[in-house]
């Protein structure tokens, strides 16, 4: 089922995303989520640990999958996804360390490393929700152009513009700084989620999200995937939707 939720701008998002976290977590307590980084869902997280003791919500019993990290950056490195969730989430939450399971970006052997986080992901049940971003060209995760449905989290080779994009100033400050190669879940990992929830705002987001949802489904458009899914929720800011 395609839901698609459009609110003014990305505190409305933030407000609304943080309502559904909330809902699962009263639902299932020890829920199994997976979580994007990067600067769509910065005001989601902030929301979240803000209001969840007033909401009388604990993480204690929930499980976290990150969807990626770049290959070579070590878990304590300022730039690696694993700070900026330790910054921007766990440490204001009452999460347990033991429950968070995240992509080792240093690791000496990351073909195992992604076959093993598929098995843990396994063990633990699958997927209860995701939280997704979108990339300007479409990508979902690391899942560049020409990922293939069937792919499982994979070693991944960064595509032009996702490092252009990441060179801007927000993360990196130049092209040179950004890895060339990721650790990222495969789409057909993202789609065995019982329920996903894709964030996106401001215009720049606009071209990609119209191919997404009205477009062919595409490996050209990873996120044109999601297309396929039966429970999926694209809360979107007005820009973001301008071009639907």
């Amino acid at each position: 089922m395609k839901n698609i939720i459009i609110k003014n701008d990305a505190i409305d998002i933030a407000f609304h995303g943080s309502k559904i976290i909330f809902e699962q977590l009263r639902k299932k307590k020890n829920s199994v989520l997976c979580l994007a980084t990067g600067s769509s869902v910065i005001r989601l997280y902030y929301n979240i640990y803000k209001n969840f003791k007033k909401k009388k919500i604990s993480f204690k019993n929930v499980s976290t999958f990150n969807l990626d990290e770049y290959l070579g950056l070590s878990k304590d490195h300022s730039l690696s996804y694993r700070y900026f969730m330790q910054r921007h989430f766990f440490n204001h939450i009452d999460i347990l360390n033991k429950n968070i399971n995240f992509l080792d970006g240093k690791s000496l052997n990351p073909k195992l490393e992604c076959e093993n986080y598929e098995k843990k992901i396994e063990r633990k049940g699958g997927i209860d929700l995701t939280i997704l971003g979108i990339g300007v060209n479409g990508h979902i995760a690391f899942c560049e152009p020409g990922s293939k449905k069937n792919s499982l989290t994979h070693i991944t080779k960064l595509s032009k513009k996702t490092i252009e994009q990441n060179s801007d100033g927000r993360f990196f400050r130049n092209k040179k700084d950004v890895p060339k190669k990721a650790l990222t879940m495969g789409i057909a990992t993202i789609l065995s989620s019982k329920k996903i929830v894709v964030i996106a705002n401001g215009k720049r987001k606009a071209k990609a999200i119209k191919k997404s949802l009205k477009g062919k489904i595409t490996p050209m458009i990873p996120a044109s995937y999601l297309q396929s899914h039966n429970n999926i929720i694209w809360l979107l800011d007005k820009e973001a939707a301008s071009e639907l």
